[in-house]
């Protein structure tokens, strides 16, 4: 089994990274796991030209980029979104890569399609202490996964951590979760 972790923001070393690191190595004893960064990728904006919802294929030039990283998506049985608070919101690089995936969105037919099977988890956190933004975070995810036919199976919500320092005090509780995946 396979397990794909993503580090939704673009800072591949600060809290977000330490907590896809934690998820990692704690489904490292259950899955063969890959974990990439989003800012890892270089793509474009979607142009909301719609050529997709006639071909299931995007005509920009960086398309190979965006089907790249939905081959690692078919590839795992399990993928966990980390994603920080970015004005209360997915960051823009993962909003960007989300609007690219049109092609395989369910919505309109034909569509590309990732193998069938998947379960998704997400984690999200934020520098504040109310849960209702990393709520907001989560349904992003979940919304996204859900045109993807990825089951939406799990999620944490990770209130004030701001750096990479405030994980340790909550490590457990990521580790908690992830024995849920």
């Amino acid at each position: 089994m396979n397990a794909l972790i993503i580090n939704c923001s673009p800072v591949r070393t600060g809290a977000t990274a330490e907590i896809a690191r934690i998820a990692g190595e704690e489904l490292s004893g259950r899955y063969n796991v890959k974990s990439i960064c989003i800012d890892d990728y270089s793509f474009g904006f979607c142009r909301g030209c719609r050529a997709c919802h006639d071909t299931a294929e995007c005509v920009m030039d960086d398309a190979a980029v965006i089907q790249g990283i939905l081959k690692e998506f078919d590839e795992a049985d399990v993928i966990v979104s980390v994603s920080p608070s970015y004005w209360a919101d997915v960051p823009g690089q993962f909003k960007a890569f989300i609007d690219r995936c049109t092609p395989w969105c369910n919505t309109h037919e034909p569509h590309a399609s990732i193998r069938a099977g998947k379960r998704g988890y997400a984690i999200a956190l934020r520098t504040g202490p109310n849960m209702p933004e990393c709520e907001r975070i989560i349904r992003s995810i979940e919304h996204f996964y859900g045109h993807l036919e990825i089951e939406c199976s799990g999620h944490l919500g990770l209130t004030s951590i701001e750096y990479k320092e405030n994980v340790g005090p909550r490590k457990q509780e990521i580790i908690d979760f992830c024995k849920t995946i």
